[in-house]
């Protein structure tokens, strides 16, 4: 049986991630050693996320939201993890980010990349216009070159 994460990861077209491991740029080498070190890295005693590390954004926040198919429209529940984004986001002011933005297998390469980037700047958007500096976040568009979940089967889609 899959998970409910899983069945709206494929139900879903699209998620924007914010990328704060390996593209981070953070202000001195060593909050970007502590940030992009690898398994484990940010993690405490018993297993918890340390406060501010890159684990503690993806366990305490949510680091994609998800959009309807052939949609850049953001959903009640994306402006939600957006909120608790941006209110992280400006707690932690050292860290510089990626939003990116994908889309499924279904369309025209170039239609997917446009609609990526549409997604990727709707999101961006709505962090700037919370209070997230629009110098700390850059955009890419992967269109359906990364899709979130691979699958060929209209289940899938709907």
């Amino acid at each position: 049986m899959m998970s409910t994460q899983g069945a709206r990861a494929l139900k879903f077209a699209a998620a924007i991630a914010l990328a704060l491991g390996a593209t981070a740029c953070a202000k001195n080498a060593g909050d970007e050693a502590s940030i992009a070190g690898g398994v484990g890295a940010g993690y405490g005693r018993g297993g918890a996320a340390t406060p501010g590390s890159q684990q503690d954004f993806v366990v305490n926040v949510g680091d994609r939201v998800f959009f309807e198919s052939d949609s850049s429209e953001l959903s009640s529940t994306a402006q939600a993890t957006l909120d608790k984004q941006a209110r992280w986001l400006q707690q932690y002011a050292r860290y510089n980010f990626t939003v990116e933005g994908h889309a499924d297998e279904r369309g025209t390469r170039e239609y997917n990349f446009a609609l990526g980037a549409r997604r990727a700047e709707v999101t961006k958007d709505y962090l700037v216009a919370r209070g997230v500096p629009a110098s700390r976040v850059k955009t890419i568009s992967y269109g359906k070159e990364r899709p979130v979940a691979v699958c060929n089967d209209i289940s899938c889609w709907s």
